[in-house]
């Protein structure tokens, strides 16, 4: 009896989705030497596309083999590149390990108006396993008229998402008439 599943560890991992993606020979060779699987050409072929480079690729699989993962985030990060979150600030983010189901959330605060760095401070204290600010509750404060620095400066002190629904409250009381009209004129 012939033991199937061996056999497939024998093929070797078909590659042309890289090259097709636009990726230089030199890198898949490199790429190889990390024994990519087909699963994980597909993966890095969709960040090629989205216009990842090829050291970038390179990166994320070395930070993956680190964490002894296969990378497979491929479209978490096709979808931040196609709000234009930067290749640096995507590789920071593999650093941290944040890229995972948080990308969504960070895709719709950039969407939102919210810098890289911005995303980078909150991914950081994420990664700390420190409390922080949700992304919906940042993008509130932006709309509320909150600087970026100001947004950071609350990620970095720690601010709850409590915390900032009773700025926010101050905020609009602040901004809301109180009900009280003066009229000038005669009296009737």
């Amino acid at each position: 009896m012939i033991n199937v599943a061996g056999c497939s560890r024998m093929k070797p991992t078909d590659t042309r989705p890289l090259d097709q993606a636009g990726m230089w020979f030199r890198s898949i060779e490199e790429l190889k030497e990390l024994a990519i699987t087909d699963a994980e050409v597909a993966e890095l072929a969709k960040a090629r596309q989205a216009g990842v480079t090829d050291s970038a690729c390179i990166e994320l699989v070395r930070l993956a083999r680190q964490r002894h993962q296969q990378f497979a985030s491929g479209d978490a990060i096709a979808g931040l590149r196609r709000v234009e979150v930067t290749e640096a600030t995507i590789l920071e983010l593999a650093r941290l390990n944040q890229i995972g189901l948080w990308a969504g959330e960070a895709q719709a605060m950039r969407l939102a108006g919210l810098s890289d760095e911005i995303l980078l401070s909150l991914a950081r204290h994420r990664a700390a396993g420190q409390k922080t600010l949700s992304g919906p509750l940042l993008v509130r404060l932006k709309n509320a008229g909150q600087r970026d620095v100001d947004l950071i400066n609350f990620i970095e002190r720690g601010t709850t998402d409590e915390q900032a629904e009773q700025m926010l409250a101050a905020h609009q009381r602040a901004m809301t008439p109180s009900g009280f009209i003066r009229q000038r004129g005669r009296r009737r």
